[in-house]
């Protein structure tokens, strides 16, 4: 039986997640723990978020669920980030006067700002909420059955700017292009909510499901 740990650091929308796993894969067994040897030997790894960063980076550090990002990432199982959980991958964000991320990634998370305006000058509501337009920039196993420019269900006042542009793997535009989906060897990471995305989302976790943690 393949599993998953799903990292509880209690920071995330877990239940939400676990039930659509379990639903694009009926018999996958979902761990939602913090423990690094349940971590260490699922199949698969998740790390989700939702919340203020210093809050999520401080919990993250005090389980010690640094480490078992770090490893898993090592380990080239497949690895998903989801939302706060991809955020945190980043050097640092903005958000809370500025925090230190895991630095697993060369990017950095910035505020959307209070003056944030649509292409007909329109002023920008913050936090973006609902639906939006992804673009996908490669292909990649993780968007497999989903057509480019699918829309996604999104939560966050800051966004993801990735250094290395051939990580990208998915943009969306709200008042600015941001990168809301990043690749990389076994890793794959996003910043809206596949869980409550509908089809498109549930299709995304289907594919990590059954994906091997290969770029191709």
């Amino acid at each position: 039986m393949s599993s998953i740990a799903v990292i509880d650091y209690g920071m995330g929308n877990l239940h939400s997640v676990a039930k659509a796993l379990e639903f694009v894969q009926p018999g996958v067994e979902v761990r939602v723990t913090a423990d690094p040897e349940q971590v260490r030997t699922a199949d698969r790894v998740l790390l989700p978020g939702v919340g203020a960063i210093r809050d999520c980076m401080a919990e993250i550090r005090r389980l010690g669920v640094d480490r078992e990002v770090a490893e898993a990432i090592a380990s080239g199982k497949p690895f998903l980030g989801i939302c706060v959980g991809y955020q945190a991958l980043m050097q640092d964000s903005e958000e809370n006067g500025g925090v230190p991320c895991l630095g697993e990634f060369d990017g950095h998370v910035r505020f959307f700002g209070d003056n944030l305006k649509d292409e007909s000058g329109e002023k920008l509501k913050v936090p973006h909420m609902g639906w939006n337009c992804v673009e996908q920039s490669l292909d990649h196993p993780l968007w497999a059955g989903i057509e480019n420019g699918s829309r996604f269900y999104f939560v966050h006042s800051y966004y993801v700017k990735l250094d290395n542009r051939d990580q990208v793997a998915g943009t969306c535009n709200y008042g600015l292009d941001f990168d809301v989906a990043l690749h990389h060897k076994n890793v794959f990471a996003v910043q809206f909510h596949p869980e409550k995305s509908a089809k498109p989302g549930l299709q995304l976790l289907k594919n990590f499901l059954e994906w091997d943690g290969n770029a191709s």
